[in-house]
Order: C-alpha cells, then structure tokens, then sequence
C-alpha cells in the first residue's frame, strides 16, 4: 500500500536532473535492457551503472520524499525492463517454488501454535496458514504475539508435515519451470548499486551520538527518509521464491561488495562515506581488521593488538583497570566506591569474539546498521522475509551469529532496550528454533563459545563484592540485582537464544562435552550465587524497602535454572553418564571456590541470607538425575563429608529463615521479605528452589552422622535451649514469643525432609499424581490454574508461551478429580468449570506434608484442613476435629536408604522424649502442632525401622562405648521406646521450681531398667555433640588439625552474665516414651484409663494393623495407631504397654489454664453472647422482613401480588398500612406524612427491539450479513407517528399512540416503603459519607436500607386503600347507557391541583425525577416545542411502558408462566396515582374529547368539514391506538376509579378495536371478496343478532369504505378470505384483553386467571366482563364479546366516513396506516455463534465505520450489532467516547458490549459500567478474558440466557456488584 502513496509524488522532476516526463523513463528501460541483451553488453551496462549513481546517490539534503520516489520510479522502470510494473511482478510470481510461508508479523499480531504438530516449543502458524491445516482435536491454542514472528507452514525443521496448510503441502521443487534469463536480468545489475545506496544513507545519516546526549531524534529522521526505500526491498522479497534468490546474491556476494563498497576509486562521494563508516566501526568500539598489523596477528589467532584500537573507550579506562575492553566502563566512575567492578581474565579468544568485526558482504554491513539503528521495525520484516531462501537463511544465521557481542553491546546502551529486546529475539527465534541450522552454526561458527561469552561479559559489568559470611575479606562477586541490566530484564534475548539452542539435543552435547564452556558456565552461575543478601534488621524499620528480589528471582530462573533443565532433559539415559559426571565436577570446583572466596569455616554468618543458591541447585538436578535416570552410583561423584557438611549449611540456612519469616521475626525488613519467602515456595520457582534444596539436604543427611544432622537442624532453627525437660529455660538466641513458631518450623522441616520422595524414588506420574492432589486439596482448582500450578519441569522457553501439556496431566486429572460444570449462581456471580477431589483421594490419598511444602499462603493449609474435616463429616468417617493424616510413603531409592538413620539416632530420641514429657506436663510454649509433629516423627520410625529386633537381644549389645550419654541403650527406636528414664539432671535458673526439692535417694530404682548414672545434662550434649563430630571429621580428612573449630563460635552459647545463675537439678522422671504415650491418650482423652490394648479383645489386630478406623482421626487416634505400631513390632513393648496399663494411672494434674487458652476461652464466650444478641436481633426483623422475603425471594405462589396488597389482602381493612424500614414504624400512608416504595427508574428501550419474526436475529460474522434497523418496533412506531403528524393535527396525533418504545421510563420496585421524610434524612447521611459507594449520590441514588436494591426515587403511595373491594364484587345493574354517560361527566370536572400537601409535592418530584430519568429526544415529539400536549404523551406513554414491559416479563402472554417475578417488581398501582394527578390538569376540550366520538354519532359534519381548510384534521378514530385511548380514559377520569366505568370504557373501546380489525381485513383482500361479502353481509343484517355478527359487520364496513377511494389501486396481496378472517381478528383482539387485564390486575387487585395458550382470549374476555356468561370455547366468536353503546351500523358509518375523506387527498397512505402490526416477538438479543473463532477473526481486523482504522480495542453491541471503537479517541464526540454515546442511542443509557480482544461482556448503565463476564467458555467451562490463553472457546448458552434475562427484566443494577463510574471514557 505504501508504493501508492510515493509514486505520486513523482510527477516533478527532481531538482539536478534533466527534466524527463514519466514516459521517457519506460523508453530508456526498455532501449537499455534490449541493449543488455546484445552483444554490445558491457557499454550497456556502463551506461546503466551511470544512471544508477546519477538516480540513486544521496543528495546533499537528501532531496526529501521527492526524490525518493523519483529514485524508486526509476528503479520500477529498469527492474522490469520497460513493462508495467504490475504485469512484471505477475510474471515472477509464476516461478514461485512456495514451500514455505514465511509470512512475517510484528508483535501484537494474532497467531497460532499447534503442540500436537510442532517440533520446536516456538513453532507458529499465521490464521490463515492454521486455519487451512487440519488441526480439529490437537492441542492448540491463538496467540498474541509478544515480539513478532514467522509463519513456519512448510518448515518440516520446525514442525511436522502433516500439520501443513493446504498450500504448502507440495513439495514443489520439480514442476516450476526455470526462470528464463532474461527476466531478471535487469534486476541483477539494478540491485546491488540500490542496495549500496541504502547502505550509503545509512552511513551518511549516522553520527556517533556525543557522550553524554544520544541523537535518537537524527536516527529517525534517516529511518523516515529510507521508509520507503526498505518497503520497495520488501515488495521484492514478497514476489516470490525467483526474486529471493537474486536478492540473496546480491547480499551474501563478496564481490559486489568490495567493489562498489571499498572506498577504492573516484567517486568522491564513496570515499567519505567509506570513511564514516570507519568511524561508526571504532566508535562501537571494534576494531577493523583491515590494519596490516592487526591482519597479521588474527592469522595466529591473537587478537591482543587490537586493544589498542578502541575509539573513545581506551581514554577513559577507568579505576586504574587499563584492560577494560568496552566503554560500558565509562559508567563505571559514577558508581563510586560501592562497585568496585570486578574483571575477570580474559582470554584471546574471548578478545576476538567480542571485539572484532569484519564486513565481506552487503548482508553483514546491512545488519551492522541495522543494530546500530536499534533494529528499526522495517529492516527487521525485510531481513525476516527473505528467510525462506535456505542460503540466504544459513548466510544470514552465520552474520547474525558473528554480530552477536555487538548487539549485546547496544542492548545494554539503549534507551528502548524493551523494544528493541523484541526486535532481537523476532530475529534469533526464527534462526535458532531450527536445529539443523543450530547445529551448523556452533560447528563452524562457535556460537556457543560466542553465546556464553557475551553472556559472561554481559553481566560483567554489573558486579559488586558479595556481603555474605565474611564482609571484609570476601573475593566473591555477585551481580547487583539493582543495576538496570537486571532490574529491566535486559538479559532475557541473550538467555533466551541460549535456552532456544540449549533445546536441540546435538548442540547440549556440544556443550556438555567441552569443559572450557562447562567452566566458564559454572563462572556465569556463580555470578548469581549468594545475589540479593538480607540481613536481618534487629533495631528499627527499614526505611526503603527494596524491590530488587524480583530482579534476583526472575535471573535466578531465567539465567540459571532454565538453562539447567534444557541440558538436564538431554541426560535421560544411562549413554549421557559422562555429562553429568562434568557437569557435577566443575560445579563442585566451581562450588569450592565459592566456599574459599567467603571464607566460609562451618557457622553461618547470623541474621542474613540469601534464597539464590544457583550452584547448589545445578549439583542437586544432576544428582538426582544421575541416580534416576543414568542409574549412575550416588557414592561415585560424591565429595568428601567436609564439603557435605558445608554444602548443607546454606539450604538449612534458607529453611531455617523461612521458619523465622513466618515467625515474624523479620518484620523490621517490611513486606519485601515475605515475598522473597513466598516467591520461593511458589509454583513458577519451587522445582527450581525449594524442591532442589530439600533434596540436597536429604543427599546430605543420609551421608552425615544423624546425630550431627540433627543437632545442627534444631541449633539452625535457633530452639537448643527449648529442648530441655526443666520448666523453665533461658534462650540467649530466640525471644519467647517466636520459640513456639520455631520449635513447630524445627518439627516440620524435619518431618518434610524424611516424607517427602519427590527425588528420592518417585516416578514422574506419581510426582504429578501427588502434585495434584495437594493442589485440589486446598482449592477446587480450574484446570488452566492447575496447569499453572503444577510446574512440571519446566519448558526450556518461557517467553515462547508454550505450556507442557503433557498426556499423562489428562488422565491423572479425571482420576484424582470430578468436574463441576459451571453453574450460574442466583446472587450473579458466575462460575467457572472447577475440579474437586474425588472422595477416595480425601480418604486414602490426602498428604498434608505435601500441602504444607506447596502453600503460598498459611491459611491454604488451614483451608485444605477444613475441607478435610469437612469430607469426614460428610461420609460419615469422623465427627469432631480431626489431625492431619499420616500417609504411606513410596519406598526409598536405594542410594538414599542413609536417611532412615536419622529416624533411628539418640538426638531425635532425647528431643522427642523432652517433648512428649513437656507437653504432658503442660510447659509454655507448646502447641498441638509441636505433637502433632512429635507422634508424626515416631509414627515415620515405627514404620522405618531398619531391622527388626529379636526380642533375646535385649539392651546388652549396645557395648560400653555407645552409652556415653546415658539417655537410651540403642538406637532403635523400637526399643528405645520402652526404655524407662528415672532421673534427668538438667541445668536451671536458680528460679525454677526443680531446685527446691531435696534431691531422692539414689536407690530408688525401677524393675525394669536399672541405669541410675542418668543423666548428662542434655543442653550441652546437643551443641557439643555437634562440635564433637565436626571436628572428628576434619580431622579425619586434613591432617593439619590446627585450623579446627574457631573458638569464638562458642560464645554465643553462654551469655555473659545478663542471665541469672543455672544450678544443675536433678529431676525424676520414671518414664519412658510408651508410658507418657499412654498418659497422653488419658490428657487428650480427659477420661482416667481411656487406653485400653484393641489386641486384648481381638488378636487379629496384631497381624493386620492397617485398619481403616485408625487413619483418620484425632490425637487420640494418632496415639492408639502409634500403640499398636509399635506393639507389633516387638513382643516386648506388646507386654510393657499391657503392664503399664494395668497400673492405675495416678491422677493426671488438673490443667492449668495458660493466658492463651483463656483468651480462646472468652473468646468463645464472647462469641456466643453475640451470638445471642444476633437471633434476638434477628427474630425482631423477621416480623418485618415477612413481606421483603416474600416480595424479593420468590418464596409464594406465582400469582400473588405485590407486598402493600399481601399487607391487606387478609382482612378488608379501610386503609393500607406500610412499614417503612428505616424508621422501622408501620403506619397508613397521609397526604402530609407519605410513604413511598423504593423504585429505580430507568430508561429503556428493551420494548422497541421487539421484532415482528420469531427468529432471533444473528450477530453478523461476514460482510454480507448486516443487520438493518427498519423492522424493529421502535422504528415501525416512529413511522407511524411521523406520518400521522404529516396530515394531522398535531395535538390530536399526539393522543392517537405511545411513545416510549425506544428511551421510556420502567418503573421497578423491590417492594420496600419509607417515610419520605425518613428518606430525606437518609440520603444526607449517604451524602456526608465519604466512603466511595458505587453509586453517586448527587443523583439521587441509594441503595434500598432493607435489602440493598440499587434504588434513585421514591414514588409516594396514594392514601386511602389499596382496592374498593364492595365496588366491583358484583356486575353492576346499570345499562350501557348511563354509564357512558356518567364516564364523560366525570371526564369534563377538571383535576384541580389539590392543596399544596407534602403528598403533592412529593408526586410533583417524582414526576419530574420520570422525566429526567430518559433524555430529552425521547420525550420532544410535538411540532411546536414545549407544548402540553407533549407531557401529556408522554405520561400515558409512561404507563404503556410499564404495562407493556411487565407483559414481556411475563412471557408475552397472561398464561400462569413467569409471573410471580414480574409481579413482584412492578409499582403500577402507585404509579397510575402519580400519573393520573398529573393528567388531570391537562383538560381536554370537550369538542375534541375522543369518548364522544366514540360513544355518539355527530350530527354536524357540514360543520367540520369547513374547518378543514384552516388546518389539518384530527386523527380519524380508525387510525388511534387502542391502547393509548384506553390509558388516556383512565387516567383522565377521577382517582379511584370505579369497576362498572373501567368496564364500560373496556366494552366500548372494543367495538372500535373490532372495527379497526375489519377494516385492515377489508384492505388486505380482493376485489371479489369483497363484493361477496358486501352481499352476503347485507342479508343477513336485519337479523336479531345482526350486530354481534362479524360477517354483518364485515360486509357494512366494506360498503361503507368503498364510498371513498380507499380501495382503488391495483391489488396487493390476494390472500384467501377465510383463514385470514379468524386469524386476524384473533390476532388483533388479542392485545387489548392483555393490557387491559393487567390494568385491572393492578388497579382492583384481583387474581389474574390461569389458563392454557389457547383459550387465553376467552377466559380474559369473561374476566373483564365483555362476555355476558361463559360459551363453551368451540362456538365462540369474539364478535360475541361486542357491545354496542349506539346502533353499531351508524357508529361504524361514522367512523369509516372519516377515512373516506381523507383518501379524497392522500389515497396513497390509507391503507399503510391502517394496518397496524399486529404481534411483536418477545425481545431478543442477537444470536451468537457457536464458536468464539467465528466472532474473532471477523471483527478483530474489521476497521470501524467512522475513523476507518482497525480499532485497538473493538468491541459489538449485542442488541443492534453495531461495531465500535471502546475507549478510542479517535471516534469521541463532544467528550463522550463511542460505547457511551451508542450506549445512550441504542439503549436509552443501557449497552451491551462483547469486547472483541477480551471474550468478556460489558455493561453500560447510564453513568456506570461492569464486566459481566463471558459468555463463551472453553472446553474446561472457563472464562479466557483478554485470551490469554488463547484456548478455543464455545458459547455457555445458559450464560447466554442469564444474560438476556437480566436486559429484558432491567436487573443489571440488582444482580452485578462490581460498579464503577466510566467518565465518559469508555
């Protein structure tokens, strides 16, 4: 499209050249290209290169667009040799060999991409490619694209051949023809000097931006200049496969470049730029080879010399480094003292790669400008496009590759660095997704080596000195994560090529066999190891918090953890051994390093840490793998047990800072370190964090001495001194409060590290399996939230948007979970499609260790808690409040079987004890979860135990030496279980209570174990232990035992003198784990002897201990389970619990009531006097709430009334009483107290979208479906009415229809009454408060104080009562006469305004709120502005508004469906009051009153036909609408009215429909008919019934018409007679009965009858009293019904002798207005297609209507189809954006719009908006808004449905919650 633009600027010449007129450029092309063809070639091609430079070179300013598009004109010419343009680009298409698509986008674009097809993760389809594939079924998803891309349809590198689109299915190689010679010949001598010129103006135009401002604004004014210059380019790239390759060796061509380019030869103009383009070269601080000494030297592979060629960097070399080799440097200075940059040494090859640059072909210096540029968007697409061509793609992979540092260099200078990101990557992806191409490229090019050096040197300039362990002497550098670099992402293009290539199995290989890169790569992690340091703040506040760790998390993941798991998914087999062996060997090197260069002895430095460990975690993954996949042995590449005790400390460290971060311990660092704890354990990072650490420390304890292990855990997590058995104890580390958080933290590590199996012998599937059900146990999951939770190993690209949808994720899913559809809820909040666990899961697959290590949140434990209980309430399996389970774990892999120890060692044993006894005894700072944790551990030993004991053994083989701490023989805790302790020496304060006690006679022993030596004070034996052990092993490893343990590390454990003094007490215990078990039970129980051995009564729990009855429970369950574990185990324990059974237990003491508890205690009793309070509360308001639960729920009978009539409807009370619900008073309602309901009023125009079909109309998805407003209703009446108001009096028009179809007032109410003063006062406090509601109270809007219903008036109710009952309980007596006659005397007293009350103003207020509810277009209908006439229209149309509407409500008929809703809502009986006062002051002048002309016959027509020459007539009464007359009848007359006149005005309203019904017949069939019924009517006239016949009445009304020339035009329709007849006179007579039944429904009260369909008519026609008695339905007509109140034949003279006169003037319009539409559809929402695709590809590009461009975020209006801009600027009028202005056009201020881009639906309502939702949801019931997931998504047809219910019923104020105010924005 952009050609067209230029070559209209072509017709002046450019200034310089010779004027030639356009056809003199055809001729020269044509004469030079035959000349070519000739022998005398060469000259030719002389002349033409003259030409060229004389055309092409760039002019002194360069001339401006002018001259560019004469330049391109020229081009145009000689490239085509003369022909027309288009016909030449036709004629290279045909040698078109498309294999592959190629299509190139940019970002934003909609694409797709098929897993199921593609071999590449990044593999993508453009729409049009992927919709003619067959992809039904796979796993695809719509995208938009982030960075841009390319269409890979027909790549068979990147995907599978099936998945291609019908035309790039061929492989079309052999039937294209050749291309003849002399096609493209021109253009082989035309394109390299016109490529040359581009390169020239990209020279010329670039200087070197000075230091300190860049010249961005030059760079785009050059890009603009050259716009149309690249765009030619791209055209040519698009002519096809025979184009390409022309321009492929144009590019890669060597000897084009030297000579145009050297600089060698005259052209003067040649040689400067030759020379800035030197200058550009050293200015990017590269070096160009061309200097002969540096030639020299890069033949031997040095590349040192050319430090000294480096521009302006080498001057400011800065910091004394003489060495640095980029000026990224230059910044360096500004980052004093703090950064001291760290540069490491590098080597030759490095120099080459990041600095040197030679160009040999267009193609590499066209790139080199193109990054020097910052990839302008154009180069890139026209780069891009030429892909296709293979030796242009290999050509172009090799420069891209060789520019490599280059563009790393400019991405870390520029200012757009995020933009131009995305331009890199666009390239890089479609290069390096091709493994073959990847493959080549790092044999012959080094990309690797390149790749990872540009990375090291990427992030060398960001270093800082490490914080860590040792401040002062640390050698260790990590990156600052508050450096740009990382705090902007600018890293991911590079790392995400490296994980791109890292994908392709052979270059892994490549990579994991050389060692050079391998080390260099452990040197990038390390930069990350240790990064983002916390300490601890122990004084006060920080007072920045610091965001940086979202830096360190994202570079963690991105640089480090995705690399490793794209090298780790090539080491699956037992083949690829070798590479983990490297990898874990340099690691560890690299690790050892790291330890050195912190100085790191063995205590961790207090108070800080790091969660970035990257190089431990690279040595976990690959362990693991080797063990589980390469079945490679554990002990082989294990390092020494020093280097285990260091490589556990800083994991441990992490786990132990967890416990204190939830502990609270950290809140002086602010809310940044929660979320570096909760980042941690979150889905994204766990399998790259938590999970590799805790598998590390699993490797690690099962090589360590578990004693040691041990102690270090409880001494890490800061709890040592907790851990004693006196009551009282001093910690010198932790405060009180924390010690009980820290102690559980301690517990919990330790049962998470001897559960979990995640590495340790898990298969894939039952890791997923386990995953799963964690996730599901604390939520029901939606599926895309699951696949977002369960990280499985990660995909290696997370930019390219790919998720693993692996197979097994299906079928584990349908077997742990059930799918609950997606149900609509009645409060309006819609639900997604969830997935709930199945009830086998809760009870045997429930694990909450796995929950525990998966939640973000603590309250998601607490969550998956209660719906565990909740489960067991449910099935029945326990009542109360049950522990967590215990579950059985996967066995062991076998290289881990050392865990176990750590179960069976005396240190785990002691701690548990002490617990047991401290709990038992009720010491401070225990909780449930600390036993939990406790009977958890014994349960995991009891069912671990290594072997088992023979019960001979008893504890004499343990052998001297293991009893050196005298606490238990062994280390079996079978045994160790029954070992009874008597005495404990512990250390106390001199305070403690133990001290008092005179310490017992040593004598006291105990059958059963006689060690009286009991007891080393066990404070000291866990610390020491540790020290003892640790210095064994460095020992045993290093021969020089000086450097051992460093004494100051022990001073922290005694504090110097801030303690009082510890005596040592001896305490007597005689216990041993089983008897404080036992007695446990009794204290949890709260029962003497609650345990009694099951085995005593039924042996055979002895040989299956796995009874169901025992796994979920409390507590006590857990102890009883523990019991008998441990008596099957061992004989001995069976008989030690029997005999400590059998003694009585003594008493247990009586608890003592800690502040804690006693807090819960009130709580409790708190809670439950609310709760009190609350029912009283509540049984007071359910007096008065009767009627709002009635009215608003739904609760009675469909054919109830409104909530003031159940108020009487018992007894016949004289007044109404009301209650209003602010002041809570119930009283009648007096002229100068009123009452009112609470109504919303609304403007609607639901009514004029009724359509005349029964098929909805649908939401047009191609260009020929358009949707035309001219059948709907409202248009219908606006025709109507401006045709009467062509012909007719003004004023009379306006009372001959309704308006309000579009922008009428709905009244509605929740059936709720206040006080009018009540409200007043009310709606001043809503005034004053100043919290923000959703709703504005400026105008009058509220919610309702009973139930909350949006509400913004208050309509008065009408004193006095709601029905006069006696007055209509019996027909009347009186003839038709009179009352015709009383009917008008009552119509001539004028309403007086009645005295000023508060009633009248209140009534008056409402009536001006009704108008100003709906705009002012929608009220103006009269000629003359302002006239009365036109309020006087308008409030009857008010009440045919509502009437009509609840008709609708109602289903469109009065039969028993859907009333008892639209019952509730409606106010008409109020509002008829309202109106009718309103009414009344408007007389109607006698002469003009519409009764008379209905009830009598005028005598003086000569009269008025003399008026008519002074102006138009009135209406004819044919031409009135029946119902607006009715309405005016009504509410003219005087309130209340009477049943006999309502009747009376029904009856004689009737005769008229009727007329008008015959005479619409008459009109509608032939001649002949007509004639017929003329006579057969005639005979039968005289008869007695002739007035009620309709044949008799039909013929009159024919003969009477016929006198004027109504029927004279040709025919229209023939129709057959018969059929029509009764139809239409069913049809017509059909509405009346409606709208008057409703109106009697509503004004006498009464019960509306119920029915069938078909003989509605009759049933309404007896209820309204048309029919004298009740006919039996097969005789009845409803000519029956009329009732004359004059000779019906006059009447209908009269009437048809109206029309007659005025077809003397119009013929034309008498028949179009009599026939009147005689049923309209219910109103409908247009239809939408089943699938969401259709809708998106048809708007998404569609360009709007008005500004004519493709909007940014289009969105459709679901009532009229139209297609607007939402939010778009470009199409505001007056300050209101499109979808507010359609918004108030279409639908009176209500709108409904499905936002293209998002799949959701918005709600307009006036001054405010809501997301509704979607309507289309995908396979898994989910809602996919703005697509991000790009699933394919269906219509929810229920949704549909709740959708348009709530427009039909106006409820969208009631049932949406989330409001908010649009301004006019939207």
């Amino acid at each position: 499209e952009e050609r067209r633009g230029e070559e209209s600027g072509e017709g002046s010449p450019r200034p310089g050249s010779p004027a030639r007129p356009g056809r003199d450029k055809w001729e020269t092309a044509t004469r030079l290209k035959a000349a070519l063809g000739g022998e005398n070639g060469a000259a030719a091609a002389g002349e033409l290169r003259a030409l060229l430079e004389r055309v092409l070179a760039p002019a002194a300013g360069s001339g401006g667009g002018e001259a560019a598009g004469e330049a391109l004109e020229w081009c145009r010419c000689l490239l085509s040799g003369g022909e027309p343009w288009d016909g030449f680009v036709q004629a290279v298409r045909a040698y078109d060999p498309a294999t592959l698509c190629g299509l190139v986008w940019t970002a934003n674009f909609v694409a797709y991409r098929c897993r199921t097809c593609g071999i590449s993760p990044c593999m993508s389809l453009c729409a049009e490619c992927f919709h003619q594939g067959e992809h039904a079924g796979h796993d695809y998803n719509m995208f938009r694209s982030q960075a841009g891309g390319a269409c890979d349809c027909g790549d068979s590198n990147v995907m599978r051949e099936a998945g291609f689109c019908k035309r790039h299915r061929i492989k079309s190689n052999s039937n294209v023809p050749c291309v003849p010679k002399d096609l493209l010949m021109m253009s082989e001598l035309v394109l390299p000097q016109f490529i040359f010129s581009l390169i020239q103006h990209l020279r010329e135009g670039y200087n070197e931006p000075a230091l300190d401002l860049p010249s961005e604004k030059d760079l785009h004014k050059i890009l603009q200049v050259l716009e149309p210059h690249v765009s030619f380019l791209e055209d040519l790239t698009k002519m096809g496969g025979a184009m390409r390759s022309v321009l492929t060796q144009v590019l890669t061509s060597q000897q084009f470049y030297k000579d145009l380019s050297s600089g060698v030869g005259e052209n003067a103009c040649a040689k400067k730029s030759h020379e800035k383009y030197l200058i550009a070269l050293k200015g990017s601080g590269l070096a160009f080879p061309e200097d002969k000494l540096a030639c020299g030297m890069e033949e031997q592979g040095a590349g040192t010399s050319t430090l000294a060629v480096q521009g302006l960097a080498g001057a400011t070399a800065t910091s004394g480094q003489g060495d640095s080799s980029d000026e990224e440097d230059q910044d360096g200075s500004q980052g004093v003292g703090k950064r001291k940059r760290v540069k490491l040494s590098s080597t030759t090859k490095d120099q080459s790669i990041m600095d040197v640059l030679k160009h040999k072909c267009f193609l590499e210096e066209l790139l080199f400008w193109t990054i020097k540029y910052e990839f302008p968007q154009k180069m890139v697409t026209f780069l891009l496009n030429m892909l296709p061509d293979q030796d242009y793609k290999v050509a172009f992979t090799k420069t891209f590759v060789q520019h490599y540092a280059f563009i790393m260099k400019t991405l870390k200078k520029s200012h757009e660095s995020d933009t131009m990101s995305n331009r890199i990557v666009h390239i890089s992806v479609q290069l390096f997704s091709n493994e073959e191409l990847a493959r080549q490229v790092t044999e012959e090019c080094q990309l690797l080596d390149i790749m990872v050096t540009v990375l090291l040197y990427m992030m060398e300039s960001c270093l800082i000195k490490s914080e860590l362990q040792d401040e002062e002497n640390s050698l260790h550098v990590v990156v600052n994560c508050g450096e740009a670099l990382l705090k902007n992402n600018t890293y991911w293009p590079l790392v995400s090529d490296f994980i791109n290539i890292l994908s392709h199995q052979s270059v892994a290989k490549k990579f994991l066999e050389d060692h050079g890169l391998l080390v260099t790569w452990m040197n990038f992690v390390s930069f990350f190891q240790g990064m983002n340091l916390n300490k601890r703040e122990l004084n006060e506040h920080v007072e920045f918090e610091s965001q940086t760790y979202y830096a360190a998390f994202a570079a963690e993941l991105e640089a480090c953890a995705q690399p490793m798991w794209g090298l780790l998914s090539h080491c699956k087999v037992r083949e690829t051994q070798e590479y983990t062996r490297n990898v874990v060997r340099y690691c560890l090197e690299a690790l050892q390093d790291w330890f050195d260069a912190i100085n790191f002895v063995d205590e961790p430095a207090p108070n800080q840490v790091t969660f970035h460990l990257p190089l431990h975690r690279y040595f976990a993954m690959f362990l693991s793998k080797a063990v589980k996949c390469q079945e490679l042995d554990l002990d082989t590449i294990l390092p020494d047990q020093e280097m285990l005790m260091k490589l556990m400390i800083h994991p441990l460290q992490i786990q132990a800072s967890l416990s204190e971060i939830h502990s609270n311990m950290w809140v002086r660092n602010g809310l940044q370190i929660k979320g570096q704890a909760m980042t941690y354990v979150q889905s994204h990072f766990c399998n790259s964090m938590i999970d590799p650490d805790i598998y590390l420390l699993q490797v690690c304890a099962s090589r360590l001495d578990p004693d040691y292990f041990i102690s270090s855990v409880f001494e890490r997590f800061k709890v040592v001194d907790l851990l004693t058995m006196a009551s009282q104890h001093q910690n010198t580390v932790l405060d009180s409060e924390h010690e009980r958080s820290m102690l559980e933290g301690a517990l919990t590590f330790l049962v998470l590290l001897l559960s979990l199996r995640l590495h340790l012998g898990m298969t894939d599937d039952e890791i997923l399996r386990a995953e799963m059900v964690a996730q599901l146990c604390m939520n029901d999951r939606t599926h895309s939230s699951l696949l977002d939770l369960i990280s499985l190993e990660k995909n290696p690209n997370p930019k390219s948007g790919i998720i693993p949808g692996s197979l097994s994720f299906e079928s584990v899913l349908s077997a742990v979970a059930d799918f609950k559809a997606p149900v609509f809820e009645p409060g309006g909040s819609m639900q997604q499609g969830m997935y709930t666990p199945k009830a086998e899961v809760w009870d045997k697959e429930f694990d909450p260790v796995m929950v525990i290590l998966r939640t973000v949140y603590r309250r998601d434990v607490q969550s998956a808690m209660d719906r565990y209980t909740a489960f067991l309430k449910q099935s029945g399996k326990f009542p109360g409040n049950p522990w967590p389970p215990y579950k059985k774990r996967t066995p062991l892999h076998p290289s881990y079987k050392g865990l176990v120890k750590l179960l069976h060692c005396k240190t785990l044993h002691i701690v548990l004890f002490t617990l047991l006894y401290k709990i038992l005894m009720d010491h401070q700072n225990l909780s449930e979860h600390v036993l939990c944790m406790v009977l958890y551990l014994i349960e995991l030993g009891l069912e671990n135990s290594p072997e088992r004991e023979s019960d001979e053994e008893v504890e004499s083989t343990g052998g001297q030496e293991r009893c050196h701490d005298s606490w238990f023989p062994g280390s079996n805790l079978v045994s160790n279980m029954r070992h009874f302790i008597n005495y404990v020496r512990v250390r106390v304060p001199e305070t403690a209570p133990e001290v008092k006690k005179e310490p017992p006679a040593s004598t006291s022993s105990d059958g059963l174990a006689s060690s009286q030596n009991s007891g080393t004070a066990q404070v000291f034996s866990l610390v020491a232990e540790r020290r003892k052990k640790f210095q064994e092993i460095i020992n045993r490893n290093t021969s020089e035992a000086n450097q051992v343990v460093r004494p100051k590390a022990s001073m922290k454990w005694s504090a110097p003198g801030a303690t009082p003094q510890l005596t040592t007490a001896i305490l007597e215990v005689k216990e041993s784990m089983l008897s404080l078990l036992i007695k446990l039970h009794h204290k949890l129980s709260g029962k003497q002897n609650s345990y009694y051995p099951p085995w005593l009564d039924d042996v055979d729990v002895l040989i299956h201990p796995e009874i169901p009855r025992y796994s979920h429970g409390d507590g006590m369950t857990a102890v009883e389970r523990i019991l008998l574990k441990a008596a099957v185990q061992s004989r001995l324990n069976k008989r030690i619990i029997e005999e400590i059974c059998r003694k009585v237990t003594p008493p247990v003491p009586p608890k003592k009531i800690s502040s804690a508890e006693k807090k819960t205690l009130d709580k409790e009793e708190r809670r439950q006097k609310a709760r009190e309070r609350q029912q009283k509360l509540l049984a007071e308001f359910a007096s008065r709430q009767k009627s709002f639960m009635e009215t608003a729920m739904d609760v009675e009978s469909p054919d109830a009334d409104t909530a003031m009539e159940i108020a009487t409807s018992e007894q016949h009370v004289s007044e109404a009483i009301y209650d209003c619900v602010i002041c809570g008073q119930s009283g009648p309602s007096t002229e100068d107290r009123p009452t009112g309901l609470v109504v919303l009023l609304q403007a609607s125009s639901v009514l004029g979208q009724c359509r005349n079909s029964t098929e909805p109309k649908k939401l047009p998805t191609t260009e020929e479906e358009q949707i035309y407003p001219w059948d709907t209703c409202a248009a219908l009446h606006d025709v109507r009415l401006t045709t009467l108001q062509r012909y007719f009096k003004d004023s009379s028009c306006l009372q001959a229809v309704s308006i309000g179809w579009e922008g009428g007032v709905y009244v509605q109410t929740c059936g709720h009454t206040l006080h009018i003063d009540c409200h007043k006062s009310y709606m001043e406090s809503l005034r004053n408060d100043q919290v923000l509601q959703g709703f504005s109270v400026d105008k009058g809007e509220f919610t309702c104080p009973l139930c909350r219903q949006f509400a913004n008036s208050v309509l008065p109710c009408y004193p006095g009562n709601n029905v006069e009952r006696s007055l209509w309980q019996s027909h009347s007596n009186k003839c038709m006469r009179d009352l015709v006659q009383e009917v008008e005397d009552l119509q001539e007293q004028l309403g007086t305004f009645p005295s000023e009350t508060n009633l009248s103003k209140e009534m008056e207020s409402v009536m001006k709120d009704i108008k100003s509810t709906t705009q002012k277009k929608y009220t103006d209908y009269s000629k003359s502005p302002g006239s009365p006439d036109n309020d006087f229209l308008f409030m009857y149309s008010v009440a045919r508004t509502n009437l009509e509407l609840e008709l609708v409500h109602r289903g469109g008929n009065l039969c028993s469906g859907g009333a008892s809703t639209a019952g509730k809502r409606s106010c008409l009986n109020q509002l008829f009051h309202v109106l009718a006062m309103h009414m009344r002051l408007y007389s109607i002048d006698s002469a003009y009153n519409p009764w008379r002309k209905l009830t009598q016959t005028m005598q003086d027509k000569n009269s008025e036909q003399g008026n008519e020459l002074e102006e138009l007539p009135e209406v004819p009464v044919l031409y009135r609408d029946v119902s607006s007359l009715l309405l005016i009848q009504i509410l003219t007359m005087p309130q209340p009215l009477h049943k006999e006149h309502f009747t009376c005005i029904v009856k004689v309203l009737f005769t008229l429909l009727y007329t008008q019904a015959l005479a619409a017949l008459s009109v509608k069939c032939s001649a002949e008919d007509r004639m017929a019924w003329k006579e057969s009517g005639a005979l039968k006239k005289n008869t007695c019934n002739g007035e009620k016949s309709w044949e008799v009445l039909l013929g009159h009304v024919v003969s009477e018409l016929s006198k004027g020339k109504i029927y004279e035009e040709r025919e229209t329709e023939e129709l057959t007679f018969l059929t029509l007849v009764t139809a239409y006179s069913e049809f017509s007579n059909y509405f009346l009965p409606l709208i008057t039944s409703l109106l009697q429904h509503h004004l006498f009260g009464g019960d509306l009858p119920s029915c069938q369909e078909d003989e509605e008519f009759t049933v309404l026609a007896s209820c309204l009293g048309l029919l004298p008695s009740f006919q039996s339905s097969d005789e009845f007509t409803s000519a029956s019904c009329l009732d004359w109140p004059v000779p019906a034949f006059d009447m209908i003279s009269q009437w048809c002798s109206e029309l007659a006169s005025f077809a003397d003037r119009h013929p034309d319009q008498v028949k179009a207005l009599l026939i009147q539409e005689p049923k309209w559809d219910l109103p409908r929402l247009l239809q939408l297609p089943e699938n969401y695709n259709t809708i998106f590809q048809y708007y998404h590009r569609k360009t709007c209507t008005v500004c004519t461009k493709v909007p940014k975020d289009p969105a459709v209006c679901l009532v009229c189809g139209t297609f607007v801009c939402l939010k778009g600027l470009c199409c505001k009028q007056q300050s209101y954006c499109e979808c507010v202005l359609h918004s108030q056009n279409c639908g009176a201020g209500t709108g409904i719009f499905l936002l293209i881009n998002a799949s959701v639906i918005i709600i307009i309502r006036g001054h405010r908006f809501c997301l509704w939702g979607s309507v289309y949801l995908d396979a898994h019931g989910e809602e996919d808004r703005d697509l991000r997931r790009g699933k394919p998504l269906y219509i929810c047809k229920e949704r549909y449905k709740v959708l348009e219910q709530q427009w039909v019923s106006h409820t969208f104020d009631h049932i949406n919650k989330r409001w908010g105010p649009h301004y006019n924005g939207l």
